[in-house]
């Protein structure tokens, strides 16, 4: 029997893609529409008193101008993000409902501004117009009575009793603790050597390929709203908009066709999705609208932004005794997702036996753009910390960063773990993991290389990071699968690609299942009329959650033809056996093809009513599984102009069982890419004394690009399935992001340690590396003082 599971099979999606033939957002163009433009805030924070739209509603070709008493007027309300509950709340943890309860509550997401805005970009109007051009010409006339307020941007100035309050309570929306606290403390009170460290993940954005673009049209007869935008889950934004414009789940339908990308920032519902629908009902009209890309630095939901205050206890011979983590997140202005809050409280230890770990943190808002979820969500954060902490008592103690390493990473025989912050680690071989990573860059052969660099006047540094995971992600999948007497077979899943390949390695899982060609499977996905339910991308749960989904339907479906098949060839269920898309009595040559059974079941099999051979299955736990590995690092430094140079790069990743190594490989490049941008590049600047957006297009906001980085040298282990799905599958998307940061930076602190320098934050630009060095004079510091 042939295999699909396992093998590099071509991405079927690329030919549309790479001729032009994908059907994106802004590809979408409805009969009679018109075109939106959304006036935004020029302030982080202000009270609006008047909003003057006459003379821009006089404008050629304008259909009306929209604000948020229209929106009140209409009973129109806030947007249900699910912040709390289901979607990432992991209830199975021990003590988990008592870590998350509001401070002071959770404020609404309201998408259009009523009476204050709250950080730059904020919606203020909406502005519909027979052509986008005369939609902008007409935003331009509107005028705002602004009455501007004190702004707090960074966020532990937003815990200050005595600063600007978004909202009528206090900023701190949540506030968390896990762990054993006296147990902690009396593994620190104990430990020979405190290592502490107090740093910034800073704020960044997904920055996917399409700018966000959305079409919404209301149905004159039957009301329903359809809303056509780049999702990487259709039923939360079904929700979002249901939620927003209080109509019932039979009048929403959500769209979503082919995606530039997702990254996270595309899991929860932007505000301008309800109000596309909302303008619709008012105009009657279909209604497009595209960002932008400078909008998108003031409206898309940003990442990250986590500061932490952490410390490691270890004892004499650098064993962990005990990791104590403070953290305040920075959610933006409205609070949309909590899933990075939750990640922090689960990972700290990652792959080392830690006996004591105690995790603290609140979640506050400020004047910034919201903070949503990025690949990692929170688990890059804290393996940042672990790491740098292991490295600096590596470099107190005199020991080796690996050996730091092998004395804690958890052994083989204590497999199951129990973590003490709650998760079970039933597989992984970290040790092996780290000792391949180390080969694959060559660790022993690095001091030649420093030599040399030194010879041309750089420093050299290498670097290693561990990783583990526990990706979580909402629990519930559903996946239908439908069998076609012409011979094809139709699935249709409630996960949904944001470009990562699901067409392929869907295809692939149903056709090892049914043990027919994969070329005889369709995919179908993005759409709340063609399946009832479904969790969405993210988490790294689409393989782990939508493959079990289909393998369950698989099986079904195939045992629902057994009945057909038996009466078929006349003999019992028990004597049929199922192989290579076929039914056969078990010894004989009789036997009955899938498809025919199909046809049998159309033509009106007296079995059941049904009138296809097809089976639905969901699941509805998480299914946990713990993706892990190891990235190395090597870099250069030119020591004039303190540009780092990321010479070498190897990374061994247990992602469980490979569905097709190319997409996993392709997924590890990707996610390299995005973390040592963040190490070296990217940050969302605001100015902390008015709000103002810094950043707010490519000129500011500096992206990795092919020559920034070297060729990647990729090995997945696949020799550790997971034991909770049937796949064996542990995840990849967060793979080669999760490490990549931490390596990065255990690199360059290595080459600069001959300077006496045992930290750097991130990103490390060249004016960091140069102030680091002592370089750059006490003038120029304050002159480029900019990003801090």
């Amino acid at each position: 029997m042939e295999t699909h599971v396992g093998k590099s099979i071509p991405r079927r999606e690329d030919l549309r893609f790479l001729t032009g033939d994908g059907l994106y957002s802004d590809d979408l163009n409805l009969p009679d529409q018109v075109y939106a433009f959304f006036v935004r805030s020029p302030y982080a924070h202000a009270n609006v008193h008047n909003i003057e739209v006459d003379t821009a509603l006089a404008s050629p070709d304008v259909i009306t101008i929209l604000t948020g008493t229209d929106y009140l007027a209409d009973g129109n309300g806030s947007i249900d993000h699910l912040i709390i509950g289901v979607d990432y709340d992991d209830t199975s943890l021990p003590g988990f409902p008592d870590e998350a309860t509001p401070s002071c509550g959770v404020p609404p997401h309201i998408p259009i501004a009523i009476n204050r805005v709250r950080h730059v970009g904020d919606i203020i109007a909406i502005v519909v117009a027979e052509t986008a051009t005369a939609a902008v010409d007409a935003a331009e006339k509107i005028t705002a009575d602004y009455e501007p307020l004190p702004a707090v941007v960074r966020a532990r100035d937003a815990l200050d009793p005595e600063a600007p309050r978004l909202f009528e309570c206090n900023n701190v929306c949540v506030e968390f603790f896990r762990g054993e606290a006296r147990l902690t403390e009396a593994a620190f009170s104990d430990a020979s050597l405190v290592v502490r460290l107090k740093s910034l993940s800073q704020r960044i954005s997904a920055i996917p390929l399409e700018p966000r673009s959305a079409s919404a049209v209301v149905d004159p007869v039957t009301g329903i709203a359809t809303l056509y935008a780049p999702s990487q889950g259709v039923h939360k934004f079904k929700l979002a908009v249901m939620s927003a414009l209080n109509l019932p789940t039979s009048k929403v339908r959500v769209i979503t066709r082919d995606v530039g990308g997702g990254f996270g920032a595309r899991s929860c519902s932007n505000g301008e999705y309800p109000l596309l629908v909302w303008a619709s009902q008012r105009t009657g009209r279909p209604i497009k609208w595209t960002a932008t890309r400078n909008e998108t630095f003031v409206s898309d939901y940003q990442a990250r932004d986590t500061e932490a205050d952490a410390a490691l206890a270890l004892s004499p011979d650098g064993r962990i005794q005990g990791i104590r983590i403070d953290y305040v997140t920075n959610l933006g202005a409205y609070p949309v997702s909590f899933a990075v809050a939750g990640n922090l409280q689960r990972l700290a230890g990652g792959p080392y036996d830690v006996p004591a770990v105690h995790v603290s943190g609140r979640a506050v808002v400020t004047n910034t753009v919201p903070v949503s979820v990025y690949r990692g969500a929170g688990r890059p954060e804290v393996t940042y910390l672990v790491e740098r902490l292991l490295d600096m008592a590596a470099d107190q103690l005199g020991v080796d960063r690996l050996e730091i390493r092998r004395r804690n990473l958890i052994p083989p025989s204590a497999l199951p773990y129990q973590a003490p912050l709650g998760p079970r680690y039933e597989s992984g071989a970290f040790n092996d993991n780290m000792e391949r990573a180390a080969a694959a860059i060559d660790w022993p052969g690095f001091p030649e290389r420093r030599a040399e660099a030194e010879a041309r006047g750089h420093l050299a540094g290498i670097g290693i990071a561990t990783y583990l995971e526990s990706p979580a992600g909402a629990p519930s999948e559903r996946a239908n699968i439908r069998v076609l007497p012409e011979g094809r077979i139709e699935a249709v899943v409630g996960t949904q690609s944001t470009g990562q390949g699901h067409e392929t390695v869907f295809a692939q899982v149903i056709a090892d299942t049914l043990q027919i060609p994969e070329q005889q499977i369709d995919i179908s996905f993005g759409d709340t009329d063609q399946i009832v339910s479904g969790g969405g991308t993210h988490s790294d749960r689409s393989m782990r959650l939508g493959g079990t989904a289909l393998v369950r339907a698989a099986d079904t479906l195939i045992a629902k033809g057994m009945e057909i098949a038996s009466d078929v060839l006349e003999a019992a269920r028990s004597d049929i056996v199922y192989a290579i898309g076929r039914y056969r009595v078990a010894g004989t040559h009789r036997d009955i093809d899938l498809f025919s059974v199909a046809a049998i079941k159309a033509a009106g099999s007296s079995h059941d009513r049904e009138q296809h051979l097809e089976s639905t299955e969901t699941v509805n736990v998480r299914l946990h599984a713990h993706p892990n590995g190891v990235a190395a690092c090597e870099i250069e430094i030119d020591s004039e102009t303190g540009v780092v140079t990321v010479t070498r790069y190897a990374t061994v990743d247990d992602v469980g069982r490979i569905i097709n190594p190319t997409i996993v490989s392709g997924q590890i490049h990707g996610g390299i890419a995005q973390g040592l941008g963040q190490a070296l590049f990217e940050h969302n600047a605001y100015d902390p004394s008015t709000g103002q957006v810094l950043t707010g297009s490519f000129l500011d906001y500096c992206l990795p690009r092919a020559n920034d980085l070297p060729f990647f040298s990729v090995t997945p282990n696949d020799r550790q399935p997971a034991a909770s799905n049937p796949l064996g599958v542990k995840g990849a998307g967060e793979a080669g992001t999760t490490p990549a940061t931490s390596a990065l930076v255990s690199a360059v602190v290595d080459a600069l340690s001959c300077h006496g320098i045992n930290h750097i934050e991130i990103p490390v630009t060249p004016e960091r590396v140069l102030r680091a060095l002592g370089v750059l004079s006490t003038q120029q510091k304050s002159s480029n003082s900019r990003i801090k």
